[in-house]
């Protein structure tokens, strides 16, 4: 049986001697695929005093937070759908001050301090601004997680340095770490913590049993019991169960979906007719279909017999339709638009009539400059539209690229893309691995660092350059890389070494994409495309090219000369030595 995500969950609010409760609280536990994609969440909220209406801020601050996390995209990590929400929660909330009489004294605004816990896979995430607090239980010592946003005056004057809904932008502070089962968290307001300890806390949790309800509501009137005239608000957290290290990335329903047997043409499967074989390899079948019901054209890629006791492969497998269906851009292969249910483990994607980009540069050996823009900018607005779901393609190469019959470029075969929101908490490490092929692939894949949105910028490039010289910009050795001083020996070879006629900013360019270290490249695949449409002061310097660039052979034709000179007079100087 498949270990799962489990917890258990206690909260408990009590209003302070003004008689309205100024705290909120709330908690999503989803089942199925949305606590695998998104997680468990925890969240309170505390209205700051001076305010009247600080009620409303911290119950939407939690009540937006719960909703609108959970409807970001699956393919974003926690961090990235937390700080969107929060930021737009913010937002909201000092406009409502702002439309209010409150703008003249935000303290009387709409403002509130907020703390969140989101544990997903096998991570606790925090997210915090004000000063509420989130601790993990030990069996003598609460340790706080969290830090307070408040700025003392005095002994006894302070202020909340930052807060949600104080100003037009706000910092979350962020933290995440490896979960560990049997953990107890415990988030609560000031007017609760400042009462409580963790002899209390433990007293609760043993008086309350297994209902953590009433050893939250036990701590809330323990704090009242201890002097807090405040509003005082609890949740406890408790881990019970996690799932196995290195879960699948996507638990898909495929253990009921059978092998697909051998197929050929005109035969019927899954309410297709398959017209011919595209492609066959050892890790998959490609077919060329038509639905049945629609007449409309599809691929369909089967999987391998030979692997269908790898589980592993299976789950990427299914995984490339999945991201598919989250990507909406004309440069990224679409899945088929057909869904009905099967009975057969497949992928149906949408028909590029054309030819990949590896013949197209069979046909043009030498394509004009214009053209050659033309195809990176596309392949910039896919790479763009999965970079911004927090997806690396991790196989950009020309082979991997279709250009229709009107022209336009897609990007296809999403089997090694790396989704951030999937492999947080799984332990997945894909996106440090070698996915691609290596004469495409960045150097600080090689030396273990891992990629980020530049080593697909460099893949680019490396496309980029190829198309216009056939060459790759460091020959062989950049695939040789193993060791960090293998970095600092590559040398890139100008395009002007085999097309002179091209212009002197377009190295300037590609050796900038092309650089060893991800820092010194453009920072998005946008700016390269930008760059090589529309160059900036910095490459239209004119500079003298070292002569290790211009002419490599040159060059280590003149360095093995001077070597044998230096020879030549030492050996005679050690004769009239001697």
């Amino acid at each position: 049986m498949r270990k799962e995500l489990r917890v258990t969950l206690g909260q408990h609010s009590l209003a302070g001697a003004e008689g309205i409760n100024q705290d909120f609280h709330g908690a999503m536990l989803p089942q199925g695929l949305a606590r695998f994609s998104k997680g468990i969440a925890v969240a309170i909220a505390d209205g700051i005093g001076s305010s009247r209406v600080s009620q409303v801020a911290s119950a939407a601050a939690v009540r937006g937070f719960l909703d609108d996390y959970y409807a970001t995209s699956e393919t974003w990590s926690v961090r990235r759908a937390a700080q969107r929400v929060l930021s737009a929660t913010n937002s909201w909330l000092h406009a409502q001050t702002m439309r209010s009489d409150a703008r003249f004294d935000k303290d009387s605004g709409y403002v509130c301090t907020f703390s969140a816990l989101v544990l997903k896979g096998r991570e606790v995430h925090l997210l915090h601004v004000g000063d509420s607090r989130i601790y993990r239980l030990h069996a003598h010592a609460l340790e706080q997680l969290t830090d307070d946003h408040r700025v003392h005056l005095s002994s006894v004057e302070s202020y909340l340095g930052r807060a949600l809904g104080a100003d037009s932008r706000v910092e979350i502070d962020y933290d995440h770490w490896e979960a560990e089962a049997g953990e107890v968290y415990l988030l609560a307001t000031d007017g609760a913590y400042m009462h409580l300890d963790a002899e209390a806390v433990h007293a609760a949790l043993a008086q309350g049993g297994p209902d953590l309800d009433e050893a939250a509501r036990l701590l809330a009137s323990e704090a009242k019991a201890r002097g807090s005239k405040d509003d005082a608000t609890v949740q406890l957290l408790r881990i019970d169960e996690l799932p196995a290290p290195h879960a699948a990335p996507l638990p898909m329903q495929r253990d009921k979906l059978a092998i697909p047997p051998p197929l050929a043409p005109r035969a019927k499967f899954e309410g297709f007719t398959l017209v011919r074989e595209l492609q066959v390899s050892a890790r998959s079948h490609v077919h060329l279909a038509v639905d049945d019901a629609t007449g409309q054209q599809a691929v369909l890629k089967l999987p391998s017999v030979d692997l269908r006791d790898d589980a592993d492969y299976l789950d990427r497998f299914v995984l490339e339709e999945w991201i598919a269906r989250r990507v909406d851009s004309p440069h990224v292969l679409k899945a088929s638009a057909v869904e009905r249910p099967r009975s057969h483990l497949y992928v149906a994607m949408e028909y590029v009539d054309g030819q990949t980009l590896a013949q197209w540069m069979v046909d043009h050996p030498r394509p004009g400059l214009d053209s050659v823009r033309g195809i990176v900018e596309q392949l910039a607005m896919g790479l763009q539209a999965l970079h911004r779901r927090e997806m690396l393609h991790q196989d950009i190469r020309p082979e991997n690229v279709m250009i229709d019959r009107a022209g336009t470029v897609k990007i296809i075969d999403l089997a090694s893309t790396h989704v951030a929101g999937l492999a947080e908490g799984t332990g997945d490490q894909r996106a440090l691995a070698i996915a691609g092929t290596l004469q495409y692939t960045a150097p600080e894949y090689f030396v273990g660092r891992g990629g980020d949105v530049r080593s697909e910028l460099f893949s680019l490039a490396v496309i980029a350059y190829r198309m216009l010289t056939g060459q790759l910009p460091y020959g062989l050795d950049a695939s040789r890389i193993r060791t960090p001083a293998d970095v600092n020996r590559l040398r890139y070879v100008p395009v002007r070494h085999f097309r002179p006629e091209l212009p002197a900013w377009l190295d300037a360019v590609l050796q900038k994409a092309l650089h060893p270290d991800p820092a010194k490249r453009q920072q998005a695949v946008s700016e390269l495309a930008h760059d090589l449409r529309a160059p900036g002061p910095e490459f239209m310097r004119e500079r003298p090219m070292p002569l290790i660039e211009r002419n490599p052979v040159r060059f280590w034709q003149a360095t093995t000369v001077v070597l044998a000179v230096a020879v030549i007079v030492l050996m005679g100087m050690r004769v009239v030595g001697g």
